[in-house]
């Protein structure tokens, strides 16, 4: 603006100059050439011309003084702009990326209610899901069948920002809801499920291990949701050099495992025996995407060592074991109205990754050994997905499906140990507005023993009610 305003007034200054002087020169001419010379003109009209030439002579020297102050004061203003720090320049500076695009807050979640009938009886620590490692070990170990539950615990509240950066997309997620476990197990209390920041290509935090898949969830209603899936969010650093509908990631996730002593778990020997993690879990996952859905692939290595503080030079039982597994998985669209979710996973000692596995390590005999009697071994595990998910019209959909998790048990386990489990579940849901979801579920677990043949069946029904909400700022 300040060049274009220069430039206008040196031409106004050179339009004016040349009116003036056409119209001095108009005022000393006859009518015309052929015109006979007229008489000298009087003494008073030819200083009248001298005075206009001087007030025209006054009028261009302060034009050409306004010219001037103009381009100083646009040559300070540029030294100054270019002088400042990147952070110092305008908010229009900051906020857009070369794009235009601004940075963005997100905030989301919903209310949900869980209500329904259990026919047959659960851990009272998980009352309100289907997790077959729970059910019953032993005939009546949890009381008498049929209880009715209520529950807001899957209620739900996050965060989201997104900031564009020369170094790529600033981005952090921050949720958590109402479902305790662990030390709150049972209990309706704040829960985290992300905490999580990635810049570009590099994230940190916790969130989805890239072991797992989660497209692989399926629309239910009952919140554990399939026991042979990989689900869980860990703490990790993770490296995407691939991003969007096909991507490649590789992570440095939170070590950590659990085991059982089995029949020796009331030895005072194994007293002694402490958990030790000196290697973080390295974990991938390559996933490349089409018209009809992806294939997956993913991949986890991990160290689960432990220490004998209790040691002496003729009995010792520390050790460690190699964890490792392979989770294929899929979302296959069948049609416009069908999508089928799929996933197979087998690996050892991988089962804190698992949805709904026992321990990792178990305990075998080891007698030929006097030394180490006993060892410590990553326990086998399969597990399997097949669900479906249809949409019957713009306001009905339902989902269906099965799953199953096996452990290949150590011989020095209890015969009562977990050692299979099945899951199904098939659903009607009702969606009367935008934002608004309710319907029923048909549910069913079954818990198989290792050895001592203990078989125990689950059925349950359960209704909820779920109301979304989000809003989207721009800053």
């Amino acid at each position: 603006m300040g060049e274009r305003r220069i430039r206008l007034l040196r031409l106004g200054s050179l339009i004016l100059a040349v009116l003036l002087l056409s119209v001095a020169q108009a005022q000393t001419q006859d009518t015309g050439p052929t015109d006979p010379p007229a008489s000298d003109p009087p003494a008073s009209d030819v200083q009248q011309l001298k005075d206009k030439l001087v007030s025209l002579e006054q009028s261009m020297k302060e034009v050409k003084g306004q010219i001037t102050a103009l381009e100083t004061q646009h040559a300070v203003l540029n030294a100054i702009v270019m002088s400042k720090p990147p952070a110092s320049r305008t908010s229009q500076d900051t906020k857009k990326t070369s794009s235009g695009a601004e940075g963005t807050l997100d905030i989301y979640g919903y209310i949900m209610l869980d209500s329904g009938y259990n026919f047959g009886q659960i851990d009272p620590n998980w009352f309100d899901v289907v997790r077959p490692t729970k059910l019953p070990a032993f005939t009546n170990e949890f009381g008498p069948d049929g209880t009715v539950f209520f529950g807001v615990r899957q209620t739900r509240f996050g965060v989201k920002t997104s900031n564009p950066t020369p170094l790529g997309d600033l981005k952090t997620t921050f949720e958590f809801e109402l479902f305790g476990t662990g030390v709150d197990q049972g209990q309706t209390t704040f829960r985290l499920r992300h905490a999580y920041g990635e810049l570009g290509q590099f994230g940190a935090g916790q969130t989805w291990s890239p072991f797992m898949d989660i497209d692989v969830f399926p629309n239910s209603l009952e919140y554990w949701g399939p026991n042979g899936m990989v689900f869980f969010r860990n703490v990790q650093i993770r490296w995407m050099p691939i991003r969007g509908n096909s991507r490649l990631t590789f992570a440095l996730e939170r070590p950590g495992a659990s085991a059982d002593q089995g029949v020796y778990s009331d030895r005072i020997e194994l007293q002694g025996v402490k958990p030790k993690f000196d290697l973080p879990d390295f974990s991938m996952e390559g996933r490349l995407a089409k018209e009809w859905g992806y294939v997956e692939a993913a991949a986890i290595f991990r160290k689960i060592s432990w220490v004998d503080l209790n040691k002496t030079q003729t009995f010792d039982l520390s050790g460690d074991a190699f964890g490792w597994g392979v989770n294929l998985s899929s979302n296959a669209k069948f049609g416009a109205k069908d999508v089928g979710k799929f996933q197979i996973v087998y690996g050892h000692g991988i089962q804190n990754y698992m949805n709904d596995a026992p321990v990792d390590v178990g305990i075998k005999n080891n007698f030929s050994n006097a030394h180490t009697p006993i060892l410590g071994v990553a326990l086998p595990v399969l597990g399997a997905v097949a669900f479906v998910d249809h949409t019957w019209s713009e306001r009905f959909t339902s989902s269906a499906g099965w799953s199953l998790v096996h452990i290949t048990n150590s011989n020095a386990q209890n015969p009562s140990d977990f050692r299979q489990g099945q899951y199904g579940l098939a659903n009607l849901l009702y969606n009367p507005i935008k934002n608004v979801m309710m319907g029923g579920e048909f549910q069913w677990g079954r818990r198989q023993n290792y050895k001592d043949g203990f078989v125990y069946d689950d059925f349950r029904l359960q209704f909820s009610f779920k109301y979304n909400y989000s809003k989207t700022f721009n800053y």
